[in-house]
């Protein structure tokens, strides 16, 4: 009897052993597979750009290839894994441009901002389910149109950010972000990058006429001193068909105060947008103000794609301090494959004063389109006239590109 027990011991323990045994085993086999059978990404950009400004700098040419090469993992139990790895190369020796930050051609040429770096682009962990997301470590954020979180990837180097990112959707139609960043990795490689103690706070809410948006982004350099940066705004963005045409609107404004040792301003942010598309051409009529704290500060969006705005020749990247008032129209289409825009930008100073009213006004124009799945090409150009001591600036760029 004795004996019998025994064998049914030794047997079971041999059963729970193998089970666990085969268990442990599946996991590391799942988790291998996971990082093992994942996705990799290829992304070349060689592009041309050149400047000529009414200034003592020199004409500035740039010929560069950026490469991006990433590797996204397969997912486990909800989880992921993304490393990229990103470079700038000066091509055919055309380098003659100025890169300020990094010290390359200091005050010789017209800046053009892409210098030859390699880095770490993006390197994070990922979970994903039942309706909510997280990101840790260095990865993209952008929040609604980039205009106050982007990722500024019409330049070389993309910005990014280390920190958390959360998303999570608790009603259907309702989507809550959340992120807190410890760096903002700029555009000039590491010569410019920032330590952070920025929160992120975007809510957006989808209704039948377009999507309602409250956010608060509060930002703070990590410098050991009394700062920061707050706003809070609103934002509502949608479309409605009427017959042929489909109508456009958008509307936002938020306040904002800026807080340091030394000052404390307060400045307001003004949005209205409103077009049509008929017959597969878009038109639209835009009024954007940042505006002035009685002269002595601008409205400042630090963490935003600012080429997007204000025009692509980038003469107002930083807000002047009497605020800045753009009236633009829009114009865009098909055209042989492709896309087309033309834009012109009135600038105004949003408080004028004797010596700063008039900001000038710009012609901005692109045709781009793609060739197959992988490849890309396009042109675009820039033509600033400067008033009140600004000077003339025209900007030409040609590219190729392919995503693999």
């Amino acid at each position: 009897m004795k004996t019998t027990k025994n064998k049914t011991l030794s047997m079971a323990l041999a059963t729970a052993l193998i089970g666990s045994v085969s268990s442990q085993y599946a996991f590391a086999e799942s988790f291998t597979e996971a990082l093992t059978k994942g996705t990799a990404s290829a992304d070349f950009r060689l592009r041309y750009e050149n400047v000529e400004q009414d200034n003592a700098a020199q004409d500035a040419s740039a010929l560069t290839l950026r490469t991006r090469l990433g590797y996204t993992s397969g997912s486990f139990k909800g989880f992921s894994a993304m490393v990229e790895m990103e470079d700038n190369r000066i091509v055919l020796g055309q380098g003659d441009y100025t890169v300020g930050p990094v010290g390359y051609n200091s005050g010789i040429y017209s800046v053009i901002a892409d210098p030859e770096f390699t880095e770490l682009e993006q390197a994070f962990i990922q979970y994903k389910g039942d309706g909510f997301s997280a990101k840790l470590g260095r990865q993209v954020i952008t929040m609604d149109n980039h205009r106050f979180v982007g990722h500024v990837g019409w330049r070389q180097d993309r910005q990014t950010f280390d920190g958390l990112s959360t998303q999570f959707s608790p009603l259907k139609d309702l989507t809550v972000k959340y992120a807190y960043i410890t760096q903002r990795n700029r555009i000039f490689a590491e010569a410019a990058d920032v330590d952070a103690k920025d929160h992120l706070f975007n809510a957006s809410y989808k209704t039948s006429i377009g999507i309602l948006t409250g956010y608060g982004y509060l930002l703070e350099v990590d410098n050991n001193t009394d700062n920061a940066l707050d706003t809070y705004g609103i934002r509502f963005t949608g479309s409605t068909q009427a017959g042929d045409t489909k109508l456009l609107y958008s509307a936002e404004f938020a306040s904002q105060s800026s807080e340091s040792v030394s000052s404390n301003f307060d400045a307001d942010y003004l949005m209205l947008e409103a077009g049509a598309v008929f017959k597969g051409v878009t038109a639209k009529v835009g009024y954007e103000e940042l505006g002035s704290d009685n002269g002595a500060y601008g409205f400042s969006t630090p963490l935003a794609t600012l080429h997007k705005f204000n025009g692509w020749a980038d003469q107002f990247l930083g807000t002047p301090a009497q605020g800045l008032v753009d009236t633009s129209v829009t114009l865009a289409g098909k055209l042989a494959g492709g896309g087309w825009t033309v834009v012109y930008h009135d600038f105004e100073a949003d408080e004028a004063s004797e010596s700063v009213d008039d900001l000038g006004s710009e012609i901005d124009i692109s045709y781009a389109r793609k060739y197959g799945k992988h490849y890309s090409a396009g042109i675009k150009y820039a033509a600033y006239s400067g008033e009140s001591g600004r000077v003339d600036a025209d900007k030409l760029w040609l590219w190729v590109g392919a995503k693999f």
